[in-house]
Order: structure tokens, then C-alpha cells, then sequence
């Protein structure tokens, strides 16, 4: 099977890729269980690409219950080397109007009931995501979305709350004061854990809402979000084409070598289970 040039982890609003050819559909079993759907690789405009499907399909899997360690794990064993999260946000700046899109460069993580790292267990590595998100992908990304006809945010903080409730005003109106650009759901601890496998991951984050700050626009709901989906959709579909041609063979990122200097646990005390399970993340540092 050739390596997928890019995975797209969809979530809500993108439940599929418009003008893929479906290739295989592989159900993967991962030392974290299974991921939050079957993996869908196929051909996009002659470019192999992978599918996820974050919530599940059929989108019934809250933000807090999916397997983030999975969904990411799936994907190293499929050899991605690069992966765009497709996100609904909210805004929390006057200028992010809904309608647009961001590509943000900061994370703050906000959640509380999510397995955020695949270490432990014998087997300790601190990686640096002070830059939590690839700036090449990223880069291209917002460039991509630009030539699809987006209006396009390329920078923000993004605050990840667990979810599934929206946000009270109180907490929207800290947010805005904390210096925060957007508000989602799934950010967190998606990057984290793709920064630990060495996969770039940018997000292209679509404007649904200005959350509940706003007192001069409806408050968020499920409807005001679905509506706004529907048009920000064809603009993501139009933009991956673009971003597939953009994507260099190589990479020359720091993504490629995040876990370099990262273990410091003693080789000779890593338990054996441990680095078998971790084996394709770890292998090439531990000899």
C-alpha cells in the first residue's frame, strides 16, 4: 500500500471527502483500542490520502469520549506523516467572523478528562510543544484555504474546553480576556499526541459562532453551528486539492524529530511490554 501524502481527521460538518476514490477501508486495532472510525485511504486528484472520521460515523461520539490516543496511533501505523484536523470553532475577536477560517498557532488546553499522552507505564518522554502546531502545514493550509475563496485567520490561540456544553458567558467573556482567538472542543490532546508520534498536524478551523460573548448576535446552538457548516464545508473540500499539490516530499520541520532527547528514562529500565507497544513511536531512539 503507498504511504498517504496527508490524513484528514473530519469532525463536525466533515463526515467525508467529496471526490475521493475509495481504495480500502481499514479497521485498525491499536495498542489504545480502536480509533474512532474505520480509516478510509483512497485517491484524491491522484494523491493517496487517509479519512477519520473523529466522532465516528454517524457523528455519535462526544468530544470528551473519543480515542484520541487511538485515532493517532492508527494513523502512525498507516505511515502518515502529516495530518489537517478539520474543525467547527467558535470565535471569541470581533474580526473572526463566522464564515471564516483559522489556522491557529496556539493552543490553550483547557480539558480535564482526557488521556493526553501515550507515555507512561515505565516509559517517561517530555516533548516541547511550546509551537504546538507544524508551521509548514500550517502555512500551506491557510494558503490553500485562501485560493478556495476563504477568508482566512493564519495565526489565534485556540482554547479547547471538554465539552459537550457550550460555554456560559462568564466563561466566554475570560476567555476573551485571557487573549484567547477561537474556542473548540477536539484540539486538545489531538496535537499532543500527534507532536509525540512525530506527525506534523495543523488545523483549519472553521468560524461557526462567536460563541456566547456576543451579545449582539444569537447565542451559539446546534443550529446556528450546522448553518454556518453547510457553506464553510464547500470551502474545505475545495481546499485540500490544493494543499495535497502544495505538500513537499520531504519534510523539514522539527515535527520529524520531536521525540530526539525526549526519553529520559534508562533504556536498560523501560518495561518489555512497554516499548513493544510503543515500538513504532519509539524504536529509532532506543536502538
Amino acid at each position: 500500500m503507498v504511504k498517504p501524502a496527508l490524513a484528514i481527521v473530519g469532525g463536525t460538518g466533515l463526515l467525508e471527502l467529496e471526490g475521493l476514490k475509495k481504495l480500502e477501508e481499514r479497521t485498525i486495532d491499536t495498542p489504545f483500542g480502536y480509533p474512532s472510525s474505520p480509516v478510509v485511504i483512497g485517491e484524491l486528484g491522484g494523491t493517496t490520502v487517509a479519512f477519520l472520521a473523529r466522532h465516528g460515523v454517524g457523528h455519535h461520539i462526544l468530544p470528551s469520549q473519543v480515542n484520541y490516543q487511538a485515532n493517532i496511533f492508527a494513523l502512525k501505523l498507516l505511515g502518515v506523516e502529516r495530518i489537517l484536523s478539520v474543525s467547527a470553532c467558535g470565535s471569541l475577536r470581533q474580526d473572526y467572523a463566522p464564515g471564516h477560517m483559522v489556522v491557529p498557532d496556539q493552543i490553550f488546553d483547557l480539558t480535564r478528562d482526557r488521556k493526553r499522552t501515550f507515555f507512561g507505564d515505565g516509559l517517561v518522554a517530555h516533548i516541547s510543544v511550546a509551537d504546538p502546531f507544524c508551521p509548514d502545514l500550517s502555512s500551506w493550509s491557510a494558503e490553500s484555504a485562501r485560493a478556495a475563496g476563504a477568508t482566512v485567520h493564519a495565526g489565534g490561540a485556540l482554547i479547547t474546553i471538554e465539552g459537550p456544553r457550550f460555554s456560559t458567558r462568564a466563561e466566554s467573556n475570560a476567555f476573551r480576556a485571557w487573549g484567547m482567538s477561537v474556542i473548540g472542543m477536539t484540539t486538545s490532546p489531538e496535537a499532543f499526541l500527534a507532536r509525540e508520534a512525530e506527525i506534523c498536524y495543523a488545523v483549519l478551523a472553521h468560524v461557526t459562532d462567536y460563541d456566547v460573548w456576543h451579545t449582539a448576535e444569537e447565542p451559539v446552538t446546534v443550529e446556528v453551528v450546522v448553518r454556518t457548516l453547510q457553506a464553510n464545508t464547500n470551502l474545505v473540500q475545495r481546499a485540500i486539492p490544493d494543499l495535497l499539490r502544495r505538500l513537499t516530499p520531504e519534510r523539514a520541520c522539527p515535527c520529524r524529530s520531536a521525540l530526539e532527547g525526549a526519553i529520559v528514562t534508562s533504556r536498560d529500565q523501560i518495561p518489555p511490554e512497554t516499548r513493544l507497544r510503543l515500538a513504532p513511536l519509539v524504536d529509532r531512539y532506543l536502538g
